[in-house]
């Protein structure tokens, strides 16, 4: 019995009811919905969100924020392209010298972040507008007008497709790509977490950094590297993007940052710090994706409208947070005050 009220208190076990709630009233709306292959689609289109949500997951458990992610998945996509398409590199070496690009820029932030001790919030918004400049700016050295996007990338042999596109389009044993990079992830990201002292540290950092400090971490260096973690795995899912649409363009992923920090928040992941797990990350990531499917093929809800209710849930979430914290101060303060009496 006290192994049944321990899981109904988890927060986890809130988001799975959610998610079979979701279920069962788009499910009813239209049959449709739960066709298997129509239900993969959507989480193939939502696939950049769910990756980088992971990793923002390391970077709000320490204390800080990133709303840089987005930008980097644009001007990992163009990088890729112009290098590609204009300079007629390999397509896996200009993978490999976009993910660098990113790494950097999640490493310049995350200087900024760890050894000036600019807020993370300042620091990633000045990033995000950086980084689609700089976008931008390497889609004007392409012969491709920017609206248009690079295409044309290798493809197909027959009705398969192989090389650069298999990423994006092919499938194993019957299973999207996108999907297999996806599980992959997770099981790497719950291991790094919850199996090894670097995800120690990070909870030590997130809950005290001064007294991790003394523990001997070098906290710095470690909040430094969630950045650059963070940083590649836009990256990842900006390669990811343009593989699956055949199209390399400076504003891919621009309209991801809500999503993205409404999937960790939503996911159990404190804002504070100190908090948060991987599968609760993707849950909540599978919750907004369902969502965003479900409403326009059920209820006919406009594309163009989708993030409002993603930023209802995100409001409701820290809001109900904040009201749940200030009730646990006020009972331990109740309890405090009987014992001194």
């Amino acid at each position: 019995m006290n192994a049944v009220k321990k899981l109904l208190r988890r927060w986890e076990t809130f988001l799975i009811l959610f998610l079979i709630l979701e279920f069962v009233v788009f499910g009813s709306a239209n049959p449709k919905f739960l066709r298997p292959a129509s239900i993969m689609t959507s989480i193939v289109n939502y696939i950049s969100v769910c990756i980088i949500a992971l990793f923002v997951t390391l970077v709000m458990i320490t204390g800080g924020i990133d709303i840089q992610a987005a930008s980097i998945i644009g001007l990992t996509s163009i990088i890729e392209g112009v290098l590609w398409s204009d300079a007629g590199m390999n397509i896996w070496v200009a993978v490999v010298i976009a993910a660098i690009a990113a790494a950097a820029c999640g490493a310049l932030s995350g200087f900024f972040v760890a050894y000036c001790g600019v807020q993370p919030m300042v620091v990633t918004l000045g990033g995000s507008f950086l980084y689609s400049g700089l976008a931008l700016l390497v889609s004007g050295m392409s012969a491709t007008p920017a609206y248009q996007g690079i295409s044309g990338f290798p493809s197909k042999v027959g009705k398969t497709f192989v090389d650069f596109r298999f990423l994006g389009k092919g499938e194993l044993f019957g299973i999207p790509m996108q999907i297999v990079i996806y599980v992959v992830l997770i099981l790497l990201c719950a291991w790094i977490l919850h199996r090894t002292k670097y995800g120690e540290r990070l909870y030590l950092i997130g809950v005290n950094q001064q007294a991790a400090e003394y523990s001997g971490i070098n906290t710095r260096l470690v909040i430094m590297s969630t950045y650059v973690l963070s940083a590649v795995s836009a990256a990842l899912a900006g390669t990811l993007l343009t593989s699956n649409m055949n199209s390399a363009k400076y504003n891919h992923g621009s309209g991801y940052t809500l999503a993205i920090i409404t999937a960790v928040v939503l996911g159990g992941t404190l804002n504070t710090g100190g908090k948060g797990s991987i599968f609760g990350t993707v849950l909540a990531s599978l919750i907004i994706c369902i969502l965003r499917y479900g409403l326009p093929l059920c209820f006919g809800v406009s594309t163009q409208n989708l993030d409002l209710p993603v930023g209802i849930i995100l409001v409701l979430v820290v809001l109900g947070r904040e009201i749940a914290g200030r009730h646990l101060i006020s009972q331990l303060m109740r309890r405090f005050r009987k014992n001194a009496a």
